[in-house]
């Protein structure tokens, strides 16, 4: 194959997310959306290796200067989609033909062919955009003056204005409103989870990754806060990818006082080397997507300490019989530990 023998093969670690990424938040938090009830991990993040779709374009004689809106599309026709007859999406060319954009034809995915779940043969992968646009099963690229005329990118998968609350109110804006490109910055947390009954433990480890937003990265700050966000304590970045961090998701770790009772909060914001930071509330938009609010997790308790007590329990407790008691708890409020 050409891709493999003429080319040389640039390696990166990425994440694709698609653009539906914690629909579910913004589908109970603000109002009812359209589309797959995604919760928060509709992402992944892991090392792809192949030619730069730059190269394979400049050895077919494009030049980005030649239409400055011009976009690169892709295209799979391996099988009939449920509202198309085939499956593509594009990018901006310019985009694709920056070499510190990363966008590579993909053969291998950490270390290995690709997985036929993953496209094999070959697939496109485009850090930082919605994973929409990184098309697998691969059968054709084209360099045209618009964005691609696919149902996925032309009416599907765009930030429509607030006032449309339904499919016919859409119809006007699907030929004015450009499709998601960039993702933007965001956080999740992992651990705890909503509604979880917590230790008795005051610290509480929090746990969760972050994105950066589009070619921003890498994430340079993850905070977290337990008053509703009157104030924020630093995570701590647990930085495995080094100067290949640009394009990954970043996981991160704190350690946090919870006081004790029910309802508890935390929340989580991320901030990335472009200087952008997740938002406390993105606004609502009928497709649900790019949600980036700051994450909550909410609905916790954290319970109180179970204290052994060597002693029977006295005054006002009925008496118990030695010979049927083998000990007995008594449930007190004891000190932090």
């Amino acid at each position: 194959m050409q891709l493999k023998e003429d080319f040389q093969h640039h390696e990166i670690i990425c994440a694709l997310q698609c653009a539906g990424n914690r629909r579910h938040t913004m589908r109970t938090l603000l109002k009812e959306v359209d589309g797959i009830d995604w919760g928060d991990g509709a992402v992944m993040n892991c090392t792809w290796k192949g030619p730069r779709l730059r190269d394979i374009l400049v050895r077919a004689g494009v030049n980005s200067s030649d239409q400055k809106k011009a976009h690169v599309a892709f295209a799979c026709f391996q099988v009939k989609c449920q509202d198309d007859d085939w499956y593509g999406g594009s990018i901006e060319l310019e985009r694709a033909m920056r070499i510190e954009g990363d966008v590579i034809i993909a053969l291998e995915m950490n270390g290995r062919s690709l997985p036929f779940n993953h496209g094999f043969p070959i697939r496109i992968v485009a850090p930082g955009i919605a994973g929409a646009r990184s098309v697998k099963w691969l059968d054709r690229i084209t360099v045209q003056a618009n964005e691609s005329k696919n149902f996925y990118q032309h009416y599907d998968y765009k930030i429509l204005p607030p006032e449309v609350t339904n499919k016919e109110a859409a119809e006007k804006y699907w030929d004015m409103i450009p499709a998601i490109q960039d993702m933007p910055v965001n956080s999740v947390i992992a651990v705890p989870q909503s509604g979880e009954t917590l230790s008795s433990s005051s610290q509480i480890v929090v746990e969760g990754y972050a994105l950066p937003q589009g070619d921003q990265g890498p994430v340079r700050k993850v905070e977290v806060s337990t008053d509703d966000g009157q104030s924020w304590k630093n995570a701590r970045i647990i930085d495995e990818n080094g100067d290949r961090a640009k394009w990954c998701w970043t996981l991160w770790k704190a350690m946090v006082t919870l006081e004790k009772g029910e309802e508890r909060r935390i929340l989580s914001r991320a901030t990335d080397a472009g200087g952008n930071v997740q938002c406390a509330c993105p606004q609502w938009n009928l497709r649900g997507v790019a949600y980036n609010g700051a994450f909550l997790a909410d609905g916790l308790a954290r319970a109180s300490s179970l204290l052994f007590s060597p002693s029977l329990a006295r005054s006002n407790t009925p008496e118990v019989s030695s010979s049927d008691t083998l000990a007995v708890l008594e449930i007190e409020e004891g000190p932090d530990v």
